[in-house]
């Protein structure tokens, strides 16, 4: 039987072999794109105070650029007593250390210039226990702003001091707090230091807005990132939640019409989906979960079943909706360390995620290898861009446990390499943005059986037509080839295909296109 084609390998690099239409790189933000999360901390310090700074990151959006993403959300930037800056004091300035709103404009202009836009961390479920708000609050009962949050007398909550179950979002068990004077205690759903916001206020609403308007008009951002989305108002009430975020999503749009939200709903679907008509974009944290279980356990259909069922259960709620697949974030563990630091895994999860459907998160420090463990601190350490020796902007605001030089190759000598994580994100990134059957085309499933390990699946978008497998163990594997997809689109860990088979090496994926 005729060959079909040469396949191009270079031992587990991944080689674009051809790519559909003129192979032009498109932009498919929000729906599609590729979004480049950074913690500005840690990422790139320009005036030698140990601290990463906006202007740390106008002078990195060329990598931005580089590396194939499209847009950056930003944790955290506002003024926070924390290093985290997840309980905001003022919702209208930059922390201090990061820079300032004139930094944030200048950001701004050459991130558009780059065709890059921006999301940043919009933390409105609580504020800080330091917010100016809050300091009136606890003044007392007659005080005006009293009702911007929860206040309970401690004789009508004695039964609710304590939680009995922790959530997947929170390890926090207690709600409750004591402010230190009084009768009454105030709720606060993740610490003491985190006072929840009291939503059924009018005033709150418009103060939230107002603030949501600052961002857009007067700042120009492009969207916002939902921290704890779920609860706005007490889970007991998830109902008030999402028409409050339909409310949200109706006053930001009135402000800026092509406002991008995307949500953190750290749930089940079943929980997740109905706040799609409020959050048209969700995290999909199953996703990230599933894929760790499928290389774990070396199944291949567990995670394309789940993200088939996933997406059609969405489909049922509204056909307007954006998957914000990721494979880690600032939450969970390093993804090379949640895969036993194997190198070829690593390789493999991200061609699995930019050849999946969705809208991809990408955590910075991935595209090297980075690694990390809880706690938190741990895997949100200095981005590495050069040797020590040489490395100018690498921050210095914690001593790094995991992303040191001995176990973490820099980004400048990565460059150099052929091998290289950057040159391996780089090409599947490529790869994504010039097939738009990768970027937009549907999900279906192979039907025929396959070896337990091996993943496959059929991504289809108008005249395109692709056929995606990747083998999730460390064993070889051949499985038959679909009649007519004798195109090859993209090769990694010497898989090929020819005489009406696919050769699948240990952890090697293949997409072939009809």
């Amino acid at each position: 039987m005729k060959k079909i084609f040469i396949y191009c390998f270079i031992f587990f690099v991944a080689v674009s072999c051809k790519n559909s239409g003129d192979g032009k790189l498109e932009n498919h933000w929000p729906n599609a794109g590729i979004t480049y999360e950074i913690f500005i901390q840690s990422f790139y310090d320009t005036n030698s105070d140990g601290i990463g700074d906006i202007n740390g990151v106008t002078k990195k959006l060329d990598h931005v650029k580089e590396l194939g993403a499209n847009a950056i959300w930003f944790m955290p930037i506002m003024p926070s007593p924390s290093y985290h800056k997840y309980d905001v004091t003022d919702y209208k300035a930059i922390h201090p250390d990061y820079g300032t709103l004139e930094d944030f404009k200048k950001l701004m202009k050459e991130a558009h210039k780059r065709d890059i836009k921006i999301v940043i961390d919009l933390i409105i479920n609580h504020t800080s226990s330091e917010h100016p708000w809050f300091l009136e609050s606890k003044k007392g009962r007659d005080n005006p702003y009293r009702d911007y949050y929860v206040w309970a007398q401690k004789d009508t909550i004695s039964a609710y001091l304590n939680k009995k179950t922790i959530t997947l979002d929170s390890d926090n068990i207690r709600q409750w707090h004591n402010p230190g004077s009084g009768e009454d205690f105030y709720y606060g759903f993740f610490i003491g230091g985190m006072p929840d916001l009291n939503f059924d206020n009018p005033k709150v609403r418009k103060e939230i807005y107002e603030i949501g308007r600052f961002w857009l008009e007067e700042m120009g951002v492009d969207g916002f990132r939902l921290d704890a989305a779920k609860h706005v108002f007490p889970d007991d009430r998830p109902v008030d939640n999402h028409e409050f975020w339909i409310e949200f999503r109706s006053e930001m749009e009135k402000i800026k019409p092509d406002v991008y939200l995307v949500g953190e709903v750290y749930d089940m679907k079943e929980v997740v989906a109905p706040y799609l008509p409020g959050l048209p974009a969700l995290f999909n944290f199953d996703f990230h979960y599933t894929l760790i279980d499928a290389f774990k356990e070396s199944n291949g259909s567990l995670l394309v079943e789940k993200q088939k069922e996933i997406l059609d259960y969405y489909l049922g709620i509204t056909p307007d909706f954006i998957d914000a697949t990721f494979s880690s974030n600032h939450d969970q563990p390093r993804l090379l360390n949640s895969l036993n630091e194997n190198p070829r895994k690593l390789k493999q999860a991200i061609a699995i995620l930019m050849t999946m459907p969705g809208a991809p998160y990408l955590y910075y420090g991935e595209e090297i290898g980075m690694l990390g463990r809880k706690p938190d601190e741990n895997i949100r350490e200095p981005f590495l861009w050069d040797i020590q020796a040489n490395d100018k902007g690498r921050t210095t605001w914690m001593e790094p446990v995991y992303s040191i030089d001995e176990m973490v190759t820099p980004l400048a000598i990565q460059k150099s390499m052929s091998t290289s994580y950057f040159n391996h994100y780089k090409e599947i990134i490529a790869v994504r943005n010039t097939n738009r059957g990768l970027a937009l085309g549907n999900l279906e499933l192979y039907s025929e059986d396959l070896p337990k390990p091996i993943m496959a699946y059929f991504r289809n978008h108008k005249d395109q037509n692709l056929f995606v497998v990747h083998n999730l163990s460390d064993q070889g594997f051949t499985i038959a080839l679909p009649e007519g997809y004798e195109n090859l689109i993209y090769s990694f860990g010497m898989s090929k295909a020819d005489d009406g088979s696919i050769s699948m090496p240990p952890y090697s994926s293949i997409v072939l296109e009809k």
